[in-house]
């Protein structure tokens, strides 16, 4: 992370107000070069700065001392080593997109285990590329999910709207909207609310990562969402302002939820009123 922030003593664990104020405000000078690594054509990238890894912009990145860390490739070295430094986190509000791909299984047992990789790994560029595109930070793909967090540092304060946002995209790039149907049939969960957040491991490997409800909330949602759909909690539609009436609403019973879960329901040729 470039414009790193003073940190207490500079190394060992750093206070929960260290990292609020991180997480919440950033720094306008690493938003600025997160916004001009983003729009270099090249996957993958580090999950935090954005900075390619591949193409022509693996080249500038070297050059400019940036390159994927040795000990967690999913981010570039000088990102993993202020994780490394600064361990801890704090509790933060945020938006989280879940997307996985629905009858995995089926697929993977109607086509070669080469072909079912392949497919993985264009879900996996392609959903890398719509968070990105939309601000957001990819924390994690597990199987054939996607995990991505949406907060302040780098999405500002419109973080649920550009995660709402980048769930549609995310249709839209896999598919959904076309005639012949998509090219993976994708279901996604959007959720707002307090999370903590933060830099955990040791020194062999070290990460920035998201836990709380919200988190396993956005999980439940992502499960419970049919193929092209985007179930999105109140809390979240109500972040990005999403004011339309004609949208349908869903009482969801999510599993460890004692209440029903409240959601609106998108699709890839329903683009929500923002306002």
């Amino acid at each position: 992370m470039d414009g790193e922030p003073a940190g207490p003593g500079g190394s060992g664990p750093a206070s929960e107000q260290f990292w609020y104020d991180y997480l919440t405000r950033g720094d306008a000078t690493e938003r600025r070069v997160r916004g001009v690594f983003k729009l270099i054509p090249a996957a993958p990238r580090c999950q935090l700065c954005a900075a390619p890894f591949a193409g022509l912009g693996a080249r500038f990145m070297r050059a400019i001392g940036k390159r994927p860390s040795g000990k967690n490739p999913r981010v570039c070295n000088s990102c993993f080593e202020f994780m490394e430094r600064h361990h801890g986190g704090a509790e933060i509000e945020a938006t989280f997109l879940f997307a996985d791909i629905r009858g995995s299984t089926a697929i993977a047992e109607r086509i070669p285990p080469r072909d079912f990789s392949a497919l993985l790994d264009r879900f996996y560029t392609v959903a890398s590329q719509v968070v990105f595109a939309h601000d957001g930070s990819v924390d994690k793909f597990v199987g054939d999910e996607l995990v991505a967090a949406f907060f302040p540092l780098m999405s500002g304060d419109r973080h649920g709207e550009k995660a709402i946002e980048a769930a549609v995209a995310l249709l839209d790039a896999t598919g959904h909207r076309t005639p012949k149907g998509p090219w993976v049939p994708v279901g996604a969960g959007v959720h707002t609310g307090m999370a903590w957040v933060g830099a955990v491991g040791d020194a062999s490997h070290t990460e920035l990562t998201a836990v709380g409800d919200t988190v396993n909330t956005t999980a439940r949602l992502a499960a419970a969402a049919g193929a092209g759909e985007v179930l999105v909690s109140v809390s979240a539609a109500e972040s990005a302002g999403i004011a339309d009436p004609g949208l349908e609403r869903r009482s969801l019973e999510l599993k460890g939820k004692q209440v029903p879960t409240e959601v609106v329901v998108l699709r890839a040729d329903a683009r929500p009123v923002v306002g």
